[in-house]
């Protein structure tokens, strides 16, 4: 049986980890908007433009990336409040505990891994 206060912890670390980083960068694009609203941007013809675009891109990018990771962390911690935490969604056997070390959060085991954690 999985150590699932172990496992706890490990995703509540990660939990906060991902609500700094969305939060960080949350703050990043809204100060590089701010900046932008001030000044006269043209990001076709500013030779900057092209690269706070790109940025901006990145940032919400990453920003929803971190989203998906955090509901995936929530519903983790979820199956360890229901006492399911560490058995597959999709065949009820056990995750390997060298699978949860790697992704504490996956809700598959790893013959159903493929495509969907």
């Amino acid at each position: 049986m999985v150590d699932a206060k172990r496992f706890r912890v490990l995703l509540e670390e990660e939990r906060d980890r991902k609500v700094a980083l969305l939060r960080a960068l949350l703050g990043d694009i809204t100060s590089v908007n701010v900046a932008r609203q001030d000044a006269n941007v043209d990001d076709e013809h500013d030779p900057e433009g092209s690269t706070i675009a790109f940025e901006l891109s990145q940032a919400s990018a990453l920003m929803e990336q971190s989203r998906v990771g955090l509901e995936q962390i929530e519903a983790a911690l979820l199956r360890i409040a229901k006492g399911s935490y560490g058995l597959c969604a999709v065949c009820g056997k056990p995750i390997a505990e060298g699978r949860l070390e790697a992704r504490p959060w996956t809700p598959y085991c790893i013959e159903h891994a493929s495509g969907q954690s």
